[in-house]
């Protein structure tokens, strides 16, 4: 796989929450802070996105896409000067899948998803992307349109399965969003996804995702981005934020994280199969970036998966859906 879908992959993004709002007349709507991330779209007519901390608002045309990466407050309105009303007294009962309606609906459709991401380390992906992302280029538009209309279709016209599609096609929304930011070029950022924008440092990377057994050298990686060792070495702290072998471990290990919880793999084959002679060295290893040993890592993550899983379902329950 590549890079991005290797992360996504890793930090298996949940859709928990995925719908339409069909808004009419005048108003404006505040959602409070979540988790991970939210990806919504405009399918017709405009409205105004307000991001706490974000000095202005953003006006949404159709067929615009925003992702919410950061977990900010925010305020979708038909204008901005309106006083909003919170949407937990106008969404008191969700259902996933479904279209809520505001003031009669017919001026503004959007549709989109609410997605969780496992583990503790979505900051990989969540810490390089900005408060807003904000998806407008008619090319852009034209990408997901075809996601777009087949998603509102499924909602507007219910049938057997459609629950089950539409999550599918938030999933499509998704990934495509990331895959249009990412092809803006992301200049001026730090950051493994802004390094994806640099086709030779991208080459690298590349490398070590597909092959973490390899034991790669720093030579051998500037070789593949067609740079001198030490030209290959200041580009990659520059534009990474972290050295390529620093990269390369914390891949590694959470690589090897993800198997301590999701398989009964033990520790003396996750170690050869990650680069490592001995168990020792791999288990040194990810304590220094992981913080605890590998069986302490495994033990904690089992037990908080327990303890959390009707925790977890209960708070999606809570949380304000659809446009929110």
């Amino acid at each position: 796989m590549d890079p991005l879908s290797d992360v996504l992959s890793l930090l298996k993004p949940r859709n928990y929450m995925s719908g339409g709002v069909d808004m009419g007349g005048e108003w404006s709507i505040r959602f409070g802070q979540h988790e991970g991330i939210k990806c919504y779209a405009l399918v017709s007519g405009h409205c105004w996105l307000s991001v706490e901390g974000v000095p202005e608002p953003v006006r949404l045309e159709p067929g615009d896409c925003f992702l919410l990466p950061r977990g900010r407050p925010f305020i979708l309105a038909s204008d901005p000067a309106l006083t909003p009303v919170d949407a937990f007294s106008l969404f008191q009962f969700p259902l996933n899948g479904a279209i809520r309606t505001v003031n009669g609906g017919g001026d503004c459709f959007s549709v989109g998803g609410h997605f969780t991401l496992g583990g503790k380390h979505a900051d990989i992906l969540l810490g390089v992307l900005p408060p807003i992302v904000h998806l407008r280029k008619e090319s852009d538009r034209a990408t997901l349109r075809w996601s777009l209309e087949r998603m509102g279709q499924e909602l507007r016209e219910p049938q057997p399965g459609g629950f089950l599609v539409a999550q599918q096609l938030a999933n499509m929304i998704l990934v495509q969003a990331l895959r249009l930011h990412l092809a803006e070029g992301l200049s001026g950022g730090v950051g493994w996804l802004f390094a994806l924008a640099d086709k030779q440092i991208s080459a690298a990377i590349s490398a070590m995702h597909s092959d973490p057994m390899h034991r790669w050298t720093l030579q051998e990686l500037a070789g593949l981005a067609g740079m001198s060792r030490s030209i290959f070495a200041l580009r990659f702290k520059q534009t990474v934020g972290t050295s390529a072998m620093e990269y390369l471990t914390r891949w590694r290990m959470l690589l090897a994280g993800d198997r301590l919880v999701n398989s009964s793999d033990p520790i003396s084959e996750i170690a050869p199969s990650l680069g490592y002679e001995s168990e020792s060295a791999f288990s040194t290893a990810f304590k220094r970036v992981m913080g605890c040993s590998p069986r302490q890592y495994s033990r904690g993550r089992s037990l908080a998966s327990s303890s959390d899983s009707g925790e977890e379902v209960a708070r999606a329950h809570r949380l304000e859906l659809v446009a929110g």
